[in-house]
C-alpha cells in the first residue's frame, strides 16, 4: 500500500512545484476559482456559475498565449563560495548577459536544487521520528514520514528575486542569498528566469542549466574554553609525523658519525660535501594531544542527536584548535576513521569539512571504534567523548580511559523522551573523568555550563 502512496507523492509534489513556478499568486487565485466553478456550474440549467468558469479559463488561456510569444535569449554564470555553514545565509553571484536586442524589465530569478524527494527505499525504511506518535491512518498513509524525508532532503532555501532591466548584449551582475538548512553536498542544478504576462497570472520561463555543487558545513555553537587536564607526552616522530606511522624524530643538527648510528640518519649530502660520514641529530617530542571520539552508531540514516552530536563536534574542535595542542578525531562511518588536526597537521577548515560529510554507522557496534582508539592511546593526554547512547560498552571504554590516568570530558546527546528517564551519572564516581548530559532544544544552553 505504501508503494501506491508514494508513487502518489512523487507525482503530486512534481505536480505541485510545477504549478508554483507556473503561475503567479495572482494566477493561483484565477487557477482556484476554476476549480470551483467547475464544481458549481455542472448543471447549467440551474446555475450561471459555468459562465464565470468560461471568463476564468479564457483569462488562463490569454495568459498562456502571451507567454509563447516572448523568447528568452540568456546566458549566465555563476559563484559560489567554497564553502558554507547550516543557518548562515551566502551570496550567489551570478553574471547575466542578455543577448537580445532590446531590455529586459519585470524578470525573476530562482536558484534551483536537486530533486529532494526520496527514494522508495528511502520512503519505505525511514520513518519519521515523530512517527509513533501518529495515528494508525497517518502511518498507513506515510504522508508526515514523506514530508519530514523532503525537508531532510532540502539543503538550502533560497527566495526568488526580481531582476534589474537587462541592457541589450550586457551583462549584468546580481546576487542570490542562499539560506543553508542541514550539511553535506548542496547541489545547485540551474536557473530559472520567467516573465509574467501582461495579465499578470501566467510566467514563461527559461531555464539555464548550471550544475554546481557546494559543501555546507555543520553549525558551530559557542563553547566555553575547555581545558583538559593533562601532561606532555612523548610523541614519537615529532609533530611533522604525528599523524603518520614511523620513528622520525625532529631534525635538531648535523654532527659527525659515531660507531652504532643507523645508517637511515647519514646525510648524504654533508658526507660527499665533506669527505667524512656525517649523520641527522633529532630531538624527542614532547605535546599535548586530544581525542575527540563521536559516536556515529545509529540504526536510522537520519538522527537529530547524531546531528546535534557533529555540531558540537565541530563546535569543540573548532574551539580546541586554537590551542597549542593536537587533536584526534575519530569516528566509524563506512569505515574506521581517525585524522590529526593542530600545530600546522592540518587546518580547522579541513577538519569542518569532514565532519560535514560523516554519516551514521548502521551496520557495525560501537566495538568497531575500540582498535583506533587503542592505536592511539598510549600518546593521548586527554579525550573528548561524544556520544549519542550509554550502554555498557560506552561505560567500559571510560573506565579503561579513566584506569590508564587519561582525563576525559563525556557529552551524551538524549531526546526528549530519554531525557524523561534521565541516565544515571551520579553513580560514576571517577576522578579524571567529567559527565555532562546535553538535551535537544537546550544543546546550546547546556553547552555553555560546561
Amino acid at each position: 500500500m505504501k508503494r501506491l502512496f508514494y508513487r502518489l507523492f512523487y507525482f503530486s509534489y512534481a505536480v505541485e512545484q510545477s504549478r508554483k513556478k507556473r503561475f503567479t499568486n495572482r494566477g493561483l487565485i484565477v487557477l482556484a476559482g476554476v476549480v470551483v466553478t467547475a464544481l458549481l456550474g455542472l448543471d447549467t440549467n440551474q446555475s450561471l456559475t459555468y459562465q464565470i468558469f468560461t471568463f476564468l479559463v479564457s483569462l488562463l488561456i490569454i495568459s498562456r498565449i502571451s507567454g509563447l510569444f516572448f523568447r528568452f535569449h540568456f546566458h549566465a554564470t555563476r559563484t559560489l563560495p567554497r564553502l558554507a555553514t547550516v543557518g548562515i545565509p551566502f551570496k550567489s553571484r551570478i553574471i547575466i548577459h542578455n543577448n537580445t536586442n532590446k531590455p529586459q524589465i519585470g524578470l525573476q530569478i530562482i536558484e534551483n536544487f536537486a530533486d529532494p524527494r526520496p527514494t522508495l527505499q528511502e520512503f519505505l525504511e525511514t520513518p519519521e521520528p515523530k512517527e509513533k506518535q501518529r495515528n494508525p491512518i497517518d502511518k498507513m498513509l506515510g504522508y508526515y514520514r514523506w514530508l519530514w524525508l523532503i525537508d531532510q532532503k532540502q539543503y538550502a532555501i533560497a527566495k526568488p528575486q526580481n531582476l534589474p532591466p537587462l541592457p541589450p548584449h550586457r551583462s549584468t551582475e546580481i546576487e542570490i542569498q542562499i539560506t543553508p538548512c542541514h550539511r553535506g553536498i548542496l547541489e545547485l542544478t540551474s536557473l530559472t528566469i520567467s516573465c509574467c504576462d501582461p495579465l499578470g497570472l501566467v510566467n514563461a520561463r527559461k531555464t539555464i542549466y548550471l550544475p554546481q555543487k557546494l559543501l555546507i558545513l555543520p553549525p558551530l555553537y559557542q563553547v566555553p574554553p575547555i581545558q583538559l587536564p593533562g601532561s606532555r607526552r612523548y610523541q614519537s616522530g615529532g609533530v611533522t609525523f604525528a599523524s603518520s606511522v614511523g620513528d622520525s624524530e625532529e631534525f635538531r643538527a648535523l654532527r659527525d658519525y659515531r660507531p652504532g648510528d643507523s645508517l637511515r640518519k647519514i646525510h648524504w649530502k654533508s658526507w660527499a660535501k665533506l669527505g667524512k660520514p656525517i649523520v641527522k641529530e633529532e630531538q624527542d617530542e614532547f605535546f599535548v594531544r586530544h581525542a575527540l571520539i563521536l559516536d556515529t552508531f545509529h540504526p536510522l540514516k537520519y538522527s537529530e542527536c547524531l546531528e546535534e552530536a557533529i555540531a558540537i563536534a565541530a563546535s569543540l574542535a573548532y574551539q580546541v584548535q586554537t590551542q597549542e595542542s593536537l587533536l584526534d578525531l575519530m569516528f566509524v562511518g563506512h569505515e574506521a576513521y581517525s585524522f590529526t588536526f593542530g600545530r600546522g597537521l592540518s587546518h580547522t577548515d579541513k577538519m569542518l569539512e569532514i565532519l560535514a560529510s560523516v554519516v551514521p554507522c548502521q551496520d557495525k557496534n560501537f566495538d568497531s571504534i575500540i582498535p583506533v582508539i587503542l592505536d592511539r592511546i598510549s600518546l593521548l593526554s586527554g579525550c573528548i567523548c561524544i556520544f549519542i547512547d550509554w550502554d555498557e560498552t560506552r561505560k567500559n571504554l571510560i573506565y579503561h580511559l579513566n584506569s590508564l590516568g587519561i582525563h576525559t570530558l563525556v557529552l551524551i546527546v538524549t531526546d526528549k523522551q530519554k531525557s524523561e528517564k534521565s541516565i544515571e551519572l551520579d553513580s560514576f564516581n571517577l576522578d579524571l573523568t567529567t559527565f555532562h548530559q546535553l538535551h535537544l532544544g537546550k544543546i546550546k544552553e547546556e553547552l555553555m555550563k560546561l
